[in-house]
Formats: C-alpha cells, sequence, structure tokens
C-alpha cells in the first residue's frame, strides 16, 4: 500500500526524491553563503577555521548559526518546496492532522520507556570493533566521532537559563521539526509511492536518516529512533506526532545535560555511566514494544483503516 492516498496525479516519485536531493544540495550551499555573509558583517572578517575549533571564543555563536541554517537549507526547505511543487498545501501534502491528546501521552511514555533500549543500543554500538583489514576506516570513524562529539559537548555548556532555552530551540526543536519534514514526510513519502511494503520504506528512510548524521558510534541507537519515528508517521499518517517524539528525544538530552552541569557532574561522562542491570534493559524492551502496539491500534481508531498487514 501507499504511504498516501492521492487526490491528484503527482510526480513519478523518483523525480521527486531526485528533485528534492537537487533542493538539499542548492539549500545547503545558499544558507552557507547566508551564513558566511552574516558572520562576515558581524565580525567585520571573514570566517576563519579556527573559529570552529571547540574553545574559541566565536565557536559558539559561528556553529549556533552554521547549524541552524543548514536545518533549513538542507532539510526543512527542500521539503516544503517538494510539496509547493506539486501545487499542494503544507497540511494536506503532509497529513497535519487534528491533534489527539491520548496519542501525544502515548509517544510520551513510549519515549520514556524506550531509554534504557536506547542506552543499551548506544553501548553496545560504541563497542563497535571492524576487522583488521578495515582498522584505517575504523580510525577514521572514530576521529570523526571524536570530532563530533567535541563540538557537542561545547555546544551543549550552559551557565544560564538563557543557554538552555537557546539549546532547547536549536537543538531539539528545529532539527525535530526540519528532520521530520525531510525524513518522514518527504523521503518515507516518496519512498512509500515507490515500494509496496511499509516495514521496507521505513527501516529504508531510517537508514538514511541515521547514515546522513555521519556519527558511526551512534548509528544503531539512532537507526531505531528513525524507525520508531517512521512508525508513529505511518500509523497516525500525521507528522505531528513524529514531530513530538523527535523533539523530547533531544529536549532530554539537552535537559539531561543542564542538569549534569547544574550538579557539576561531567559532560564527557554522560555515555559512559549504565543506569540499568540486564533485566532493566529487558523490562524496557518488553514494555516499549507493548506499548508501541496499543499506540497503533488506538491510532487507528479515528476513521481509515490502515494496511493490516503492519
Amino acid at each position: 500500500m501507499n504511504f498516501i492516498e492521492n487526490e491528484r496525479p503527482e510526480k513519478s516519485p523518483y523525480v521527486q526524491l531526485l528533485t528534492l536531493a537537487l533542493y538539499a544540495i542548492a539549500g545547503l550551499v545558499l544558507t552557507y553563503v547566508v551564513a558566511l555573509s552574516g558572520l562576515y558583517f558581524w565580525y567585520g572578517e571573514m570566517i576563519d577555521p579556527s573559529w570552529l575549533s571547540p574553545g574559541n571564543p566565536k565557536f559558539i555563536i559561528v556553529s549556533r548559526t552554521l547549524i541552524s541554517l543548514q536545518q533549513f537549507g538542507l532539510f526543512l526547505f527542500p521539503a516544503l518546496l517538494m510539496a509547493w511543487g506539486e501545487r499542494q498545501k503544507i497540511p494536506q501534502f503532509y497529513h497535519f492532522k487534528k491533534i489527539r491528546i491520548e496519542l501525544l501521552l502515548l509517544v510520551i511514555l513510549i519515549m520514556v520507556l524506550s531509554m534504557p533500549t536506547l542506552e543499551w543500543v548506544t553501548q553496545l554500538n560504541q563497542q563497535m570493533v571492524l576487522p583488521e583489514f578495515l582498522k584505517p576506516i575504523e580510525q577514521w570513524m572514530k576521529t570523526q566521532e571524536d570530532s563530533a562529539m567535541a563540538t557537542t559537548l561545547e555546544l551543549l555548556k550552559m551557565n544560564r537559563i538563557g543557554d538552555y532555552l537557546i539549546n532547547i530551540a536549536l537543538i531539539a526543536l528545529l532539527p525535530a521539526i526540519a528532520e521530520e519534514f525531510m525524513f518522514r514526510g518527504a523521503i518515507q513519502r516518496a519512498l512509500g509511492r515507490m515500494f509496496q511494503n511499509p516495514h521496507f520504506v521505513i527501516w529504508l528512510t531510517a537508514f538514511i536518516f541515521s547514515a546522513i548524521h555521519v556519527q558511526f558510534y551512534g548509528f544503531l541507537p539512532r537507526l531505531l529512533l528513525g524507525a520508531a519515528f517512521g512508525y508513529i508517521y505511518f500509523w497516525t499518517k500525521s507528522l505531528w506526532y513524529s514531530i513530538f517524539a523527535h523533539f523530547l528525544n533531544n529536549a532530554y538530552a539537552v535537559t539531561a545535560a543542564w542538569y549534569m552541569q547544574k550538579n557539576n557532574i561531567p559532560l564527557s561522562e554522560s555515555d559512559k555511566t549504565t543506569y540499568f542491570q540486564w533485566y532493566g534493559y529487558l523490562i524496557s524492551a518488553v514494555l516499549t514494544f507493548l506499548v508501541f502496539k496499543y499506540f497503533k491500534n488506538k491510532s487507528r481508531t479515528d476513521g481509515k483503516q490502515l494496511d493490516k498487514s503492519i
């Protein structure tokens, strides 16, 4: 079955994906031009590569500017342009149906219950070791991961409540909106018109979602999150719920960092701490599965029945 019900003929999904990729490339280039121009007028000089090094006094402003504009240019604008190119309204094209409070509460429950499972998967992923002949690739992956971690830790340093609110907006809310428009809204929607198997479409989209972040030692938990967002979108046929789930995941990370700093806990220790025994992870996985199943059934009670095979 298709992920959508067409009310009017659309372009081929292959054309949609190609156009989406071209929009993303153009958007990325354009937003970087805008960012560099803005930073030039702000500082009165061209950006220096050293400004992107954690610890540099200009790092926070420059990084926030580049990362935020990238969300617009690479993810949000291309997805919006795809809908406009089909001459359809955004709410109808991406299915922003009326919000049901009971489903929002279930999304919160799913995200809370899944935290131990995601912690275990993260620890498993971080223990990844490649064969000897792939050691150069492994070293490159670790270098990329260390660089990304250093950037993340620097961005998550919050001394005032204002810093916390800025991070909630730029690290939690903006990516949740922009990435869900692109991945669940645009890509999963287009792939759903190409393939009949919704499971394949959801997991393929989740793979693309995780891969594009280029953080190999966080690939598996991000893959699972992407699949969870995908199923939430597919069952509800509303982008509101996957955006909300994505926001909760990001906001938790920002809030945890804020709490740790307020209690003088080094942020670098966050990924090294184990909070649950083995049975805690098992209980988390079982309860998450059961609540997901309940969520699927509840999401179908407001009208149209979806494909019974999923």
